[in-house]
């Protein structure tokens, strides 16, 4: 697997991670700003942003209401500069990859807080 370096710090939010189905009902939000390619969305079991693409919009609208085709957990790991991690997907075309810390922790950061460390 892959290994990068923190090139700095990834402060998670205070909001606490959701996890959702594929076949899951939601109700769609709005599009970040920051990162494009996630839609703010709300289940039943919490709130969160998701690949808008893992989602299927009911009469085609890009907010209301959808269903999921994929799952997704929205939990993001907190990191420091420096600290070496280990990639376990990546989503280039979300700008975010899921990572393993050596505690054994997982979650989400932002590509343009890791590098890839030399093979």
């Amino acid at each position: 697997m892959k290994q990068v370096r923190a090139v700095r710090a990834h402060v998670i939010p205070d909001r606490p991670p959701i996890s959702v189905a594929a076949g899951e009902r939601v109700k769609v939000g709005e599009r970040d700003t920051t990162w494009p390619a996630f839609a703010f969305v709300n289940t039943t079991d919490g709130s969160g942003w998701v690949p808008a693409r893992h989602i299927a919009y009911d009469g085609g609208q890009a907010t209301g209401n959808g269903v999921m085709l994929e799952p997704y957990d929205t939990t993001e790991l907190a990191t420091e500069a420096d600290e070496v991690l280990t990639v376990v997907a990546a989503d280039e075309l979300s700008g975010w990859s899921r990572v393993r810390n050596t505690a054994g922790l997982e979650g989400w950061v932002p590509d343009n807080t890791i590098e890839p460390l030399p093979a």
